[in-house]
């Protein structure tokens, strides 16, 4: 596969088998990911990887505490800005209306969107997970450092026939998560990422683009 299909086949999958992924493969996804960009070589990323009984209880516990409505975890950064302007507004209104709509969700059932949120907390069934860490003392282009990572790790998963799904919404459990893997006091939650084969009966739809006019400027003589 090259690195063009590697970005254009990238999605993030919300529906894997149960098929188990070699740990050699994720250790040679993840080392060669350690080549990621990063400011002064900071390589300011702390990952984790979670597979077999210990990933089954952390599910477990996450998707129990969820659905019982337990409340979040105080919130250590944002996810998006409190007031999302044009265009970001129209585009993340856009996706919700799309994901709910493939999956045969109306906008009222409240129910069947809780029910699809939660399984977030099952990693989607996916048999690994990957949770990513930064250092609370770093600042905004350590994070930027981090985002090239995780593309990173993504597009070699790519490259193995494995899919994944960054998902920030972990953040929102950190607590239950360092129980299960006792970061350091200094390291801050930034997402998980489920890690597996998609399950191909589950559809989806595609999410499109803005096109290149609205996102680049093209100067030159």
């Amino acid at each position: 596969m090259d690195v063009y299909e590697a970005v254009t086949s990238r999605r993030a999958v919300r529906g894997f088998t149960d098929e188990p992924v070699p740990m050699d493969v994720l250790e040679r996804v993840l080392s060669a990911a350690s080549w990621a960009p990063s400011g002064s070589n900071l390589q300011p990323w702390r990952s984790y990887v979670v597979t077999g009984a210990p990933l089954t209880r952390l599910k477990k516990l996450a998707v129990e505490r969820v659905a019982a409505g337990a409340p979040w975890d105080d919130r250590e950064f944002e996810m998006y800005p409190r007031e999302m302007k044009s265009p970001y507004r129209e585009r993340r209104s856009a996706f919700g209306k799309e994901r709910y709509s493939a999956l045969g969700i109306t906008r009222d059932d409240w129910e069947a969107r809780q029910r699809a949120a939660i399984a977030n907390w099952d990693c989607f069934g996916a048999p690994a997970a990957l949770f990513c860490y930064i250092d609370r003392d770093l600042g905004r282009p350590q994070w930027a450092d981090l985002g090239m990572y995780l593309q990173t790790v993504m597009l070699l998963l790519r490259a193995e026939g494995l899919h994944s799904c960054p998902q920030m919404a972990w953040s929102q459990v950190r607590t239950t998560v360092a129980d299960a893997v006792s970061p350091p006091d200094e390291l801050m939650l930034f997402c998980g990422m489920s890690i597996g084969y998609a399950d191909p009966a589950v559809t989806y739809l595609r999410t499109g683009r803005a096109p290149l006019d609205d996102t680049v400027m093209f100067i030159a003589d």
